[in-house]
Order: structure tokens, then C-alpha cells, then sequence
């Protein structure tokens, strides 16, 4: 194992992190979470 290998994996598993937060935040069943999160700032005290 050299350093260009551990780079490499490195490269590919926060790529791999990157892609399963970016499939979280468009998934179906968080929408509603997301929207209410939205409208906090609009909301009154």
C-alpha cells in the first residue's frame, strides 16, 4: 500500500459519503422535515 492508494480511496469514499448525503436530502420521506425547517425564519414569535 503507497500513499497514492490511500489517496485514491480516500478520493472514492468521500465521494461515495458525498452521494448518500445528496440521496438523503432528495429523498421522498424527508421533504416534509425540510419544509417546515424552511419556514422557520418566516415565522412570528
Amino acid at each position: 500500500m503507497d500513499l497514492t492508494f490511500l489517496r485514491s480511496a480516500a478520493t472514492v469514499v468521500c465521494f461515495l459519503l458525498f452521494l448518500g448525503i445528496v440521496a438523503w436530502a432528495f429523498a421522498g420521506r424527508n421533504r416534509a422535515g425540510f419544509e417546515e425547517a424552511a419556514r422557520l425564519p418566516f415565522e412570528q414569535d
